[in-house]
């Protein structure tokens, strides 16, 4: 019999991604939305799997409407990647980043429970949860030192997802993820910014036009970046997995902000230090130096390993804003 899963948060780039690879293997797919006759889906429709994916309005922290769904759907794997995903955006709004990420996960667990279905749930941590991993990086054992709202919320989230699996044996698992990025992020996130604003640089300055400098913060910062394919490739393997276990899932490998401008300026044939400037009013308060995560218990439990660094991603995010239909996904 074919499996069916429920993704909560579709729309975004792990969601839309993780559809995609859910459907090409056989999979029924089922998406929610908070207002999915609003949403237009974008990342879906640009991945050609709009018209392949049943979608529903649903709240996750409204644990009635979330029973109803999953007794609609009778899903084998539900997703949570609901939430706001911007850790800059939630010193904004702490409050509502702490219960838009800590609710949707209570919200979902205790519909889970409430149904009393087998059903298995992937929950999408961060390694944000860390805070300053220092050059040596996380693992399963390194303590949280949340640093942002966002962080906060969710260690929180994913202490949730324990508590259910110990105490109401739950299969419930928490996939650690680091930086990873693809195509379908949108501008505010900073890799983005960076690659489509050398895009556009580059574009001015071969029409003989004059180019403002890339405002950026601390050019400093150390991030473990990876190609988000194979994140949500490692949620599939953590939900299918013979036992229930919160895993990192990283590259292993770090790289400063300098260097991801010097190879995204350079995929257009340019001198990043002759269009980026630093300027404090984007340096982010709590900033954290290191973000770097140890994955060899992912690869030693279910044989997952990025095989994507930093330089072949920027490349794949340049390509992409010029052929985003050819882009490598």
């Amino acid at each position: 019999m074919s499996r069916t899963a429920l993704i909560v948060g579709i729309s975004g780039q792990d969601g839309s991604l993780l559809a995609e690879r859910l459907l090409a293997e056989g999979t029924i797919v089922h998406g929610t939305s908070r207002d999915a006759a609003a949403n237009p889906f974008a990342n879906l429709v640009r991945l050609g799997i709009r018209d392949r994916v049943v979608v529903h309005s649903c709240a996750p922290e409204q644990v009635a409407g979330v029973r109803r769904l999953l007794e609609t759907v009778r899903p084998d794997e539900v997703y949570n990647l609901s939430a706001q995903s911007s850790v800059g955006d939630s010193f904004k709004a702490p409050r509502e980043t702490r219960d838009s990420i800590l609710g949707a996960t209570t919200g979902l667990l205790d519909a889970i429970r409430d149904v009393a279905a087998p059903i298995r749930f992937c929950n999408a941590g961060s390694g944000e949860c860390f805070g300053d991993t220092g050059p040596e990086g996380a693992d399963e054992t390194t303590p949280f030192r949340p640093r942002s709202p966002y962080a906060e919320a969710k260690a929180a989230a994913q202490q949730a997802v324990a508590t259910c699996r110990e105490r109401f044996g739950l299969f419930a698992v928490t996939a650690i993820l680091f930086n990873h990025e693809s195509p379908l992020r949108p501008e505010r996130f900073v890799t983005q910014k960076i690659v489509r604003g050398a895009a556009r640089i580059a574009g001015r300055l071969a029409a003989g036009e004059t180019a403002e400098p890339l405002p950026l913060g601390n050019l400093d910062v150390t991030r473990d970046w990876g190609w988000a394919t194979e994140y949500v490739d490692a949620m599939r393997l953590m939900v299918r997995a013979a036992a229930p276990e919160d895993l990192v899932v990283a590259t292993g490998r770090a790289a400063t902000l300098r260097d991801f401008a010097a190879a995204a300026f350079a995929a257009f044939e340019l001198d990043w230090e002759a269009h980026v400037v630093s300027v404090a009013e984007h340096k982010r308060p709590s900033d954290i130096a290191v973000s770097l995560g140890r994955p060899e218990r992912v690869r030693d439990k279910l044989g997952w390993v990025a095989t994507i660094g930093m330089p072949e991603l920027v490349g794949r995010l340049a390509e992409a804003v010029d052929s985003p239909a050819n882009a490598d996904r």
